[in-house]
């Protein structure tokens, strides 16, 4: 049975007459009371009855009702759900982001997304691993990622949407925490260093040990933190300094010291699949790039002139 016909079944039964349905659906009178003769004959009973100067449904009618309403209400809602997901308004929409994302402007940027768009299941993943965050777009695993160290992959496009200073953590008491102006990078040779395992996180160890390559120190490895709170307990404790982002700072970590290193920037950038096609991603993603927001304190800004590429940083 077509959905048409329980529309005109509908039809006759709110408008209490052919003529008059036929006017509400745009048809001429013999073409619905074919349709109905036909419907009829195809359930084999009778579905109306004259009652005065109207029709009235009979007790199948009446069932066939109850029915069609429940049917015609779910169409309008599919069509209706489809309309939205072609708008990329509705449907599930996963974001990973690594911590120094979600402690600078990004946890903002979310809540405004998901104000923007509440029709939407918005799913959040927190990864301390850059190389889990670019593998879980990869495999669908998520839509989107904010992360510092995108993989290198033609089958994933980036785009810059934050920039903000590296920030060296120190203990409070140490000589390098006095003043509130950026320290030379050759302040990373006058503290041991608490840094990431390589193993864990090979592209953030490696960018603080080039850090200390272009100062033109050797770094001294005190210890290693797989985690930022375990880093800046290891800080808090004495072992050392902590390279990190800037907004890292708000974590505010009692007996931690931060001062931005000179002539360093750490970028944030938006991840996805070069080719997903789904339009709530793009609408996702274009909000998300709206909002690379006001600075926040620190030193941080938001990207200028950030393009999609695919493969890049």
């Amino acid at each position: 049975m077509e959905i048409r016909l329980l529309g005109y079944v509908v039809a006759i039964a709110e408008e209490g007459s052919i003529s008059a349905a036929a006017r509400r659906l745009h048809l001429t009178q013999p073409t619905l009371s074919r349709q109905l003769r036909e419907l009829e004959h195809e359930l084999g009973t009778r579905l109306f009855e004259r009652r005065g100067r109207g029709l009235a449904p009979t007790e199948t009618g009446r069932a066939l009702l109850r029915r069609a309403r429940v049917i015609l209400a779910e169409a309008d809602a599919a069509l209706e759900d489809v309309r939205l997901a072609a708008r990329g308004l509705s449907g599930r929409l996963t974001v990973a982001f690594g911590p120094s994302g979600i402690n600078g402007p990004l946890g903002a940027a979310l809540g405004r997304l998901r104000r923007e768009l509440p029709g939407v299941d918005l799913r959040l993943h927190e990864s301390f691993s850059d190389a889990d965050m670019s593998d879980g777009v990869l495999d669908g695993r998520y839509d989107l990622s904010v992360h510092r160290l995108p993989m290198r992959d033609a089958r994933l496009a980036t785009r810059v949407w934050w920039r903000e200073p590296m920030t060296l953590f120190v203990p409070e008491r140490h000589a390098l925490a006095a003043g509130t102006g950026p320290l030379p990078l050759d302040a990373l040779g006058r503290i041991p260093l608490v840094l990431w395992p390589r193993e864990a996180s090979a592209r953030s160890h490696d960018e603080i040990v080039a850090l200390c390559d272009r100062a033109g120190v050797a770094p001294r490895v005190a210890a290693e933190g797989r985690t930022v709170p375990t880093l800046l307990a290891l800080v808090a404790a004495g072992f050392g300094g902590a390279v990190l982002a800037d907004s890292m700072r708000s974590l505010r970590r009692a007996g931690v010291a931060a001062r931005p290193l000179a002539g360093t920037t750490t970028t944030q950038h938006l991840v996805w699949r070069a080719d997903d096609p789904d339009p709530l991603v793009e609408r996702a993603r274009d909000v998300l790039a709206e909002l690379g927001g006001p600075a926040t304190g620190g030193g941080s800004r938001p990207a200028e002139g950030g393009v999609a590429t695919a493969g890049r940083e």
